[in-house]
């Protein structure tokens, strides 16, 4: 008989990882406790410790960061098609003489 995987909320998980993190019971406690498998809150706790220097980065910087490379291609961009339209420009000039 094969089970339908369970999707836990990222509010669960958050709420798991915690309690894993303040180790006041065990792993496999909390696995019980939780209803999931003491791997699972091993991954959640690990993962809350490798990325919660995410949650405190300055988010203003990470969007300016982004659209100065936006940017930058865009003006790439017309740069080009500045330089493609001169060049059909004293193409054209050529013909009509």
């Amino acid at each position: 008989m094969v089970g339908i995987r369970k999707q836990h909320s990222p509010a669960r998980k958050a709420d798991v990882a915690i309690e894993a993190l303040r180790e006041v019971k065990t792993t496999s406690e909390l696995a019980s406790e939780f209803g999931v498998h003491s791997v699972q809150v091993s991954q959640w706790r690990k993962e809350l410790l490798t990325r919660a220097s995410e949650l405190f980065e300055d988010k203003r910087r990470k969007r300016g960061s982004g659209q100065s490379e936006e940017t930058a291609a865009l003006y790439e961009q017309i740069g080009r098609l500045k330089m493609e339209l001169e060049w059909l420009k004293k193409k054209s000039d050529g013909v009509r003489r």
